[in-house]
């Protein structure tokens, strides 16, 4: 993080990029089907005969058992490595979307999109692992972003790719298709992924049962910086993720009346822009640490300066410059979101990095699946008032920012002392 490199830092270099590769590939297709019903949910609407509430309830599910399994899947990766529970992973969202392709009732619906989560949540706390593993610590942000935008090009092949084949092909052959994207992955990673480069390989850790786990998730809360990296998280990245997974098509087409193509235009914007930011993102934070916070805040205010803007436009609807600004400030949440792992990074130790990245990872996704509720409930209540139902944005940013003020001062604090530690250590190392 310093920008110097630490004695037992992984070497980096081609192999690093191959294996890495592989893993992000996984995440990549995850992704995809992830983000999969925010092309389809006015079809999905009408396959299952369902209202507003009922829509959301798909992409609240998925995200409740995705936010639920995120300390688990830290626990696991932590104990079992990479490999094993990317693998799993790629198993169970494969199978989730090829469920979904087929569902023929609402309910099996569900249960195919509940899979598909927890086979999703498997993937990028595993990935953000596997980063640490081959390359050196002052890679961490931007290896961080690297595999945010690899996401994002996944989000961005669902709006282009995924969403021409379902209004091509049908809902089946459609859904059916892209899960054979998993079944290529899963071959890659059980092929050519490793866990760690040679001589690389953490010391072994007994098992020891339930007090190993609460031990792992007590000393990692304990941290400011991995519970300042959850709000972070939690505040940054769910604006831009109810707008992809469910509610930005509707929105678009029916608050705003745009055809289906131009909203599209403007999800893959969200996308594109996602992109972009994210390697800015990288670069600034990899040179400049404590840009981390000052990021974070200034795309939190952008953003709902924006939304402010064009839900109080004062005309039937808002013109398509604010929107077109809209979807780009939307793209840096992503990326803003990512900086909660730098937070929580540097606070913990490498034996407990999976399960602090699961902590802060839990954060986005419980704003998300909250927001995505909230919406659904407000728009059936209020017959369809979009400016009302995505004020609940508002609301959760306000929670986020008053927590993220009250942690800094604590987690810079600690971490600035976890680094005269480290410094003091390397100067102490034997030649």
């Amino acid at each position: 993080m310093t920008g110097a490199a630490l004695p037992d830092d992984p070497p980096g270099g081609r192999r690093a990029v191959w294996v890495w590769c592989v893993g992000v590939s996984v995440y990549f297709v995850a992704v995809i089907f992830r983000t999969s019903l925010g092309v389809a949910g006015l079809d999905a609407a009408v396959r299952f005969h369902v209202g507003a509430s009922a829509l959301s309830t798909f992409s609240i599910l998925q995200l409740l058992v995705y936010a639920g399994m995120q300390i688990p899947v830290g626990l696991l990766v932590d104990r079992l490595g990479t490999k094993k529970v990317l693998g799993l992973g790629a198993l169970l969202f494969t199978a989730g979307q090829l469920g979904f392709a087929f569902s023929p009732s609402y309910g099996t619906a569900l249960a195919s999109r509940a899979l598909l989560g927890c086979g999703d949540a498997m993937t990028f706390i595993s990935v953000l692992r596997l980063g640490t593993r081959w390359f050196p610590a002052r890679r961490g942000p931007l290896v961080a972003q690297l595999a945010g935008l690899v996401g994002m090009a996944g989000n961005l092949i669902s709006t282009l790719v995924l969403a021409r084949l379902l209004h091509g092909l049908g809902w089946g052959p459609a859904f059916a298709g892209s899960a054979l994207a998993g079944v290529v992955v899963l071959i890659l990673l059980v092929l050519f992924l490793k866990d760690q480069p040679e001589g690389h390989e953490p010391d072994p850790v007994p098992h020891q049962g339930a007090a190993y786990v609460r031990k792992q998730i007590a000393a990692s809360w304990r941290e400011p910086g991995t519970r300042l990296g959850m709000w972070v998280h939690f505040t940054t990245q769910f604006p831009a993720m109810v707008f992809l997974l469910l509610w930005g098509l509707p929105f678009l087409v029916e608050a705003q009346g745009l055809g289906r193509a131009t909203a599209g235009e403007l999800l893959t914007l969200v996308v594109l822009s996602n992109m972009v930011v994210g390697l800015v993102y990288g670069q600034i934070v990899a040179r400049h640490h404590t840009a981390r916070l000052p990021l974070a805040l200034g795309t939190v205010a952008a953003t709902a300066g924006v939304w402010a803007a064009t839900l109080t436009y004062p005309a039937d609807h808002a013109p398509m410059w604010l929107l077109l600004v809209l979807c780009t400030v939307l793209g840096a949440c992503g990326p803003a979101s990512m900086l909660g792992f730098d937070f929580a990074r540097p606070a913990n130790p490498p034996e407990r990095q999976g399960t602090a990245s699961g902590i802060t990872n839990m954060g986005g996704f419980i704003a998300s699946m909250t927001t995505l509720f909230a919406i659904g409930v407000l728009l059936d209540a209020t017959g369809d008032n979009y400016t009302v139902a995505f004020s609940a944005v508002f609301v959760l940013q306000a929670l986020g920012v008053s927590q993220i003020l009250r942690l800094r001062r604590r987690a810079a604090r600690r971490e600035r002392e976890r680094l005269v530690a480290s410094r003091v250590e390397t100067v102490h190392v034997p030649a």
